[in-house]
């Protein structure tokens, strides 16, 4: 017989809070802990009675922090002035059309890792949440995707770069 949910949040919900601040930081955490106890109350009377609440709980707040940095990618961010002229830097086909072709010839785990380090600011542990991997694996298919790109880009640059 399953435990009353009351419980289970009694129970679990510093584990939770600990996975939510680990990927998000202490700003977010308390969202993506409301978040992942309001996801599991509706889901909870269908889980089954043999199931590992705690790594249910821990995988559903993972979704959730993976949500929350999907959707703070899509906020605008506040500047003290706007430019004078819009700019091309960073939007894929204008003037770089040669490099983005480039980007996108990578294996996709790299192509994700560049995607997702070099142009959303991400570190190698949220890479590494977003693509199911492991830190070391982020970095390193990250780290592959940089040494592709000097060897295929024609106007990349290897003067202080590390090896």
């Amino acid at each position: 017989m399953k435990q009353p949910f009351e419980s289970v949040v009694t129970l679990h919900s510093a584990t939770v809070l600990r996975v939510c601040r680990s990927l998000l930081g202490v700003h977010d955490a308390d969202d993506a802990w409301s978040e992942t106890f309001l996801a599991a109350m509706r889901a909870y009377p269908d889980l089954p009675d043999t199931a590992n609440v705690e790594a249910w709980l821990v995988t559903i707040a993972r979704r959730k922090a993976i949500d929350l940095h999907r959707a703070a990618k899509r906020n605008p961010l506040p500047v003290e002035e706007l430019p004078e002229a819009p700019t091309a830097l960073g939007i894929p086909g204008m003037d770089d059309t040669d490099l983005w072709r480039t980007v996108g010839q990578l294996p996709r785990k790299q192509r994700q890792a560049i995607t997702f380090r070099y142009l959303a600011g991400m570190s190698h542990a949220e890479i590494a949440a977003v693509l199911g991997g492991t830190v070391d694996a982020a970095r390193r298919a990250s780290a592959d995707g940089l040494k592709n790109l000097r060897k295929s880009y024609p106007g990349a640059s290897t003067k202080g770069a590390r090896s």
